[in-house]
């Protein structure tokens, strides 16, 4: 695992495209938590869910970096350098674990 992630400190803060999980609300399925993308702005469902849309994104678009999407919560995720953060770091802060 990573010690340090850049993917987060470059992380941008798109719009979400969707106010639920983009595939599952295509599908009439369900999810646990959301996660929106920092790059696109997909909104997928998280790990707990049953199709795991988030990850999946990541795994097709090799957009590396999610935040929650659930009210209250603002922590980070880096897929690739496998960090999480509680809160995004201010911009020029380096992302440490």
């Amino acid at each position: 695992m990573a010690t340090e992630c850049k993917h987060i400190e470059q992380a941008g803060n798109p719009e979400p495209r969707t106010n639920g999980c983009e595939e599952c609300l295509k599908m009439g399925a369900q999810w646990v938590h959301l996660r929106r993308c920092l790059e696109c702005g997909h909104v997928g469902c998280c790990d707990s869910s049953p199709n795991k849309h988030a990850t999946k994104h990541f795994h097709q678009t090799k957009h590396p970096v999610v935040q929650s999407f659930e009210p209250g919560e603002t922590w980070v995720w880096c897929f690739e350098d496998r960090i999480f953060m509680e809160d995004r770091p201010e911009q020029g802060d380096s992302a440490r674990i």
